[in-house]
């Protein structure tokens, strides 16, 4: 089956997530938005969002087509995806475990957006800063530590069994992965003073790098660099609310 994947080309956003599960399995699929021509790209993706024969249409990207199926909402989409792509337990437990955790990852998604959109997804970023200082020193100094001491807890800590879900690469690691890069890129001295804390995680993210398709991905250009726009943004300035202009040491 070849999939169709819909989600815009301008940042990695939550479509990451998906297309890092296509890559590992070396599944057939095509980002649309990134297709050129007339009615291609951006236009589709409108188009189909407001078609009225979609019988199950989506509010909002991700989406993917699977045949006759339109998914809508990333961590459905890998529900459905993970099995059919080697990424998922076999067992009906071990596949909810993994949707438990993928909803979970983005509950932490929706408060790392909330760091520079904190009021109103529509306003600026500048229009919204006070708040934005204000909801980070609470994000970093209180939610993070919870949402990453949750996920070294489940993979057992250090001598832990090393994946997720079971004994097995699944889509959960991989969001791991990408959570990870994400933090890095939007809060560098942050992730450099608490990572020793958390090294089960920091070792599946090595790993995950390392494996090939992923690594060939890294180095293509269907990886969007991270940038500016999406959930994934770097203000040095919410930083400096919390740790000020002093160089962090390591714990």
């Amino acid at each position: 089956m070849r999939y169709e994947l819909y989600y815009t080309a301008s940042n990695q956003g939550r479509g990451e997530f998906v297309r890092l599960a296509l890559e590992e399995a070396a599944a057939d699929y095509v980002d649309v938005a990134r297709l050129s021509g007339p009615g291609q790209g951006a236009e589709a993706i409108a188009r189909f969002i407001q078609d009225a024969a979609v019988e199950h249409p989506p509010f909002a990207q991700p989406f993917l087509k699977a045949g006759k199926l339109v998914i809508a909402q990333t961590a459905n989409i890998l529900l459905h995806l993970g099995p059919r792509l080697g990424l998922a337990p076999k067992s009906e437990a071990g596949r909810l475990w993994a949707h438990q955790l993928q909803l979970t990852v983005a509950d932490l998604l929706k408060e790392i957006q909330d760091t520079h959109h904190p009021i109103a997804h529509g306003l600026y970023y500048h229009e919204q800063k006070p708040e934005a200082l204000r909801y980070t020193q609470h994000f970093l100094a209180e939610r993070l530590p919870k949402y990453l001491g949750y996920f070294e807890r489940v993979l057992g800590g250090a001598k832990g069994r090393g994946c997720m879900v079971g004994r097995s690469l699944s889509y959960v690691d991989l969001s791991m992965f990408q959570l990870v890069e994400g933090l890095r890129f939007v809060f560098p001295r942050t992730m450099q003073r608490v990572e020793p804390g958390y090294p089960a995680l920091v070792a599946l993210r090595d790993r995950t790098a390392a494996r090939p398709n992923i690594a060939a991905y890294l180095k293509s250009t269907r990886r969007i660099p991270f940038n500016d726009r999406g959930i994934f943004r770097h203000y040095p300035e919410l930083e400096e609310s919390v740790w000020g202009q002093t160089p962090m040491a390591l714990p």
